[in-house]
C-alpha cells in the first residue's frame, strides 16, 4: 500500500461486497419458544459473496472466501476479539512461554464437539500434526513451519515445543488458518475430508453449526448454544450466506433491501455509488489486503524448465516488467483510489515495511520508465518482444481484475518490449491451476492471517511457499527466520527491511496494489463494523437486525 503512509491510512480501501437475502427461520439465539415466526426470522442474518469455499476441512484450504466460513464453525487455541487482533484464550484457558522454545496450552474443561465428541488435547495434536503430513498445496501449513513437536502431558494440556525459541509470531500463528483445531475422530490424518463428510458428522465447534449446505450455492447456519469459545453467543439467530457469480446482481440486492450484510466483492465504481443511497451503509475497516502478481520461475520466459531457460534472461523479463508498471494509474483509473499502490511485500503501515519497489524500480518516484526497462532487457541480450502468458481471475478478486489487467496488458505492450497473452479462469480452476505450474505469470491477491509483517513473507518466500512457484533464495529465508525470533523492536524491523530489498531485486512476486476492508449492510443492520477489524476475520455472531 502506499505512496505515503499518511495518505494510505486515511484511504478508504476496498475488500469487495455482495449479498442475497433469505427469511428462513433457525430459530432464536436463546433457545427460547416465545417469539414469533416473523421475529425469529428477522434474527438470521442474510450475507452474500462472490467469494468461493475451496473446502471446509481447514487442512485444504488457504483462502478467503474458505477461511470465512471456517471461522463460523470452528474454534482455535486463541482467537481475538471483535474489535482488535490481540490473541486471547479462545479453546484455551490459559497460554504462555514456558521456555523459550516452548509453548504451553491449558485448554478449558468439559468441551465437547457439536457431536457429543469429547473436544481435549488429543484433538490439538492431531489438527497441527495432520495439517503438517498432508501438506496440501492449497493449505497453509507453510505457517507452521516453527513447530519441532507437540505433546500432550494429560488431556488438558498441550506443550508446542519450537524449533527457533523466541518467536515473536507464534501466538498470532495460533489464530491462524493453520491453527484450526478439528475432531479427531471425523477427520483422517492423512487426506482431506469431503465437505459433505464434515458437515453429516456435525464436526464443529464455533459460533454456528450449519444446518444445509449447497457448497458455494447457499449455506444455512444456526447458532450452537454450547459454544464456549471467546466469542460468546451471538448476536443473531443464524445466518444464510448465498454465493454469487455476478456482483452486478449483488448490487441490485443491496440497494433493493434484500440484503443484510454483502462482503467480497463489488467494483470501486460501485461502491462509491452505494455510498451515495441513503438504504445501506457502507462500513471500513483496517486494511492488509494486497493485489500482486506472481512469476512462475520454471514456466514463465526464460524460466528454468522453458526451452530457451536462461536466470539472467528470466530476471530481465521481471524487472523490465517492474520498471514499466504504473501502480498509480491502474489506482486512480480502475479502482478510483479505493486501492493505492503497494511498494513492497510488506504492506504500508506494517511494522517493518519500506519502498523497495519505488526505489528499484522506474523513475523512483513511483512512474514508471522505458529506459530503464529497455535498457535491462538489452543488457540481458533480450531482442525482439517477448511473449507473456498472463492469467488473471475475474470472479474471487472482482470483475475489476479485468480492467486492472487490460491495464497491465497495455502498459506491457505499449513499451514494444512485451507481447501479452491475457486469459482469465473461474476461481475453482484458477486456485488449483495456479499450483500445478499451468501458469507461466498470474495474479494473486493476499488477506492476511494475522495482523504482523512476517504473514508477508513466512508463508510466500520460505520452503517454496505456498505459490508454489519455485522460488528460492537462502538468505530470503534466513533473514525472514531471523526477524520471527528477534526480541528487540528496532532490530527486527531492519531485517523485515533487508528481507524486502531482496525480494525486490528478485522479484518472486510483484506487488501492485493495497486495499482495506469494506462492507455494504442495511441501515437496520447492526455490528458490522465491530468484525472490520485488525483480525481480518470476518464473523457473522457481531451481526443483527
Amino acid at each position: 500500500m502506499t505512496k505515503s503512509t499518511k495518505a494510505l491510512r486515511s484511504v478508504i480501501a476496498l475488500a469487495g461486497v455482495s449479498a442475497f437475502a433469505l427469511t428462513a427461520c433457525t430459530g432464536p439465539a436463546d433457545g427460547g419458544g416465545g417469539s414469533t415466526a416473523s421475529e425469529k426470522a428477522s434474527s438470521v442474518i442474510a450475507y452474500g459473496t462472490t467469494d468461493k469455499v475451496v473446502a471446509l476441512d481447514p487442512a485444504g484450504s488457504y483462502d478467503n472466501g474458505s477461511f470465512m466460513m471456517i471461522n463460523q464453525i470452528y474454534s482455535f487455541l486463541l482467537n481475538s476479539k471483535p474489535g482488535g487482533a490481540e490473541p486471547v484464550p479462545d479453546l484455551a484457558e490459559s497460554s504462555s512461554f514456558t521456555k523459550p522454545t516452548e509453548f504451553t496450552v491449558k485448554l478449558k474443561s468439559d468441551l465437547k464437539w457439536a457431536n457429543g465428541h469429547v473436544l481435549d488435547s488429543k484433538d490439538v495434536k492431531f489438527s497441527f500434526d495432520r495439517q503438517k503430513k498432508i501438506n496440501d498445496p492449497n493449505g497453509p501449513a507453510s505457517l507452521l513451519t516453527n513447530i519441532e513437536s507437540i505433546a500432550t502431558p494429560d488431556a488438558s494440556t498441550v506443550v508446542f515445543t519450537l524449533k527457533q525459541a523466541n518467536d515473536q509470531t507464534f501466538p498470532q500463528i495460533l489464530t491462524s488458518p493453520a491453527a484450526v483445531i478439528v475432531d479427531d475422530e471425523v477427520f483422517p490424518a492423512d487426506k482431506l475430508l469431503a465437505d459433505d463428510e464434515i458437515v453429516k458428522a456435525k464436526a464443529f465447534h464455533g459460533q454456528y453449526v450449519i444446518d444445509s449446505y449447497n457448497k458455494n450455492t447457499l449455506v444455512s447456519l444456526t447458532a450452537w448454544p454450547d459454544y464456549k469459545g471467546v466469542l460468546g453467543k451471538p448476536a443473531n439467530a443464524g445466518a444464510t450466506i448465498k454465493y454469487y457469480t455476478d456482483q452486478t446482481n449483488m448490487k441490485l440486492e443491496v440497494k433493493g433491501g434484500q440484503i443484510d450484510v454483502a462482503n467480497r466483492s463489488l467494483s470501486a465504481t460501485d461502491i462509491d455509488d452505494l455510498k451515495k443511497d441513503s438504504n445501506v451503509k457502507v462500513n471500513i475497516g483496517p486494511g492488509g489486503e494486497m493485489r500482486y502478481m506472481v512469476f512462475n520461475f520454471d514456466t514463465m520466459p526464460y524460466g528454468a524448465k522453458a526451452p530457451d531457460a536462461d536466470p539472467k534472461k528470466a530476471l530481465a523479463v521481471r524487472q523490465a516488467a517492474a520498471n514499466l508498471i504504473d501502480r498509480q494509474a491502474i489506482s486512480d483509473q480502475v479502482y478510483k483510489g479505493t486501492y493505492l499502490p503497494m511498494w513492497s511485500n510488506v504492506p504500508s503501515g506494517f511494522v517493518g515495511a519500506n519502498e523497495s519497489f519505488k526505489q528499484a524500480y522506474g523513475d523512483g518516484s513511483g512512474k514508471p520508465s522505458l529506459d530503464k526497462a529497455k535498457k535491462v532487457m538489452a543488457d540481458a541480450g533480450i531482442t525482439g518482444p517477448v511473449t507473456i502468458k498472463l492469467q488473471y481471475n475475474p470472479d474471487h478478486y472482482g470483475k475489476s481484475s479485468g480492467d486492472e489487467y487490460a491495464m497491465v496488458k497495455d502498459q506491457l505492450e505499449k513499451s514494444g518490449l512485451f507481447t501479452v497473452d491475457l486469459q482469465s479462469t473461474e476461481w475453482v480452476t484458477y486456485n488449483s491451476a495456479s499450483k500445478k505450474d499451468s501458469y507461466p505469470v498470474f495474479q494473486l491477491g493476499w488477506f492476511p492471517d494475522f495482523s504482523d509483517a512476517d504473514n508477508y513473507l513466512t508463508p510466500f518466500f520460505v520452503g517454496g511457499g505456498f505459490m508454489n512457484n519455485h522460488y528460492s533464495n537462502p538468505e530470503v529465508e534466513t533473514l525472514v527466520a531471523k526477524q520471527l525470533v528477534t526480541a528487540d523492536k528496532a532490530e527486527r524491523e531492519k531485517t523485515i527491511q533487508e528481507v524486502q530489498n531482496l525480494l525486490a531485486k528478485d522479484i518472486s512476486t510483484l506487488p501492485l496494489l493495497q486495499g482495506a476492508q469494506v462492507a455494504v449492510s442495511g441501515t437496520n443492520v447492526k455490528g458490522v463494523d465491530s468484525t472490520l477489524d485488525a483480525s481480518f476475520k470476518f464473523r457473522l455472531g457481531t451481526v443483527s437486525k
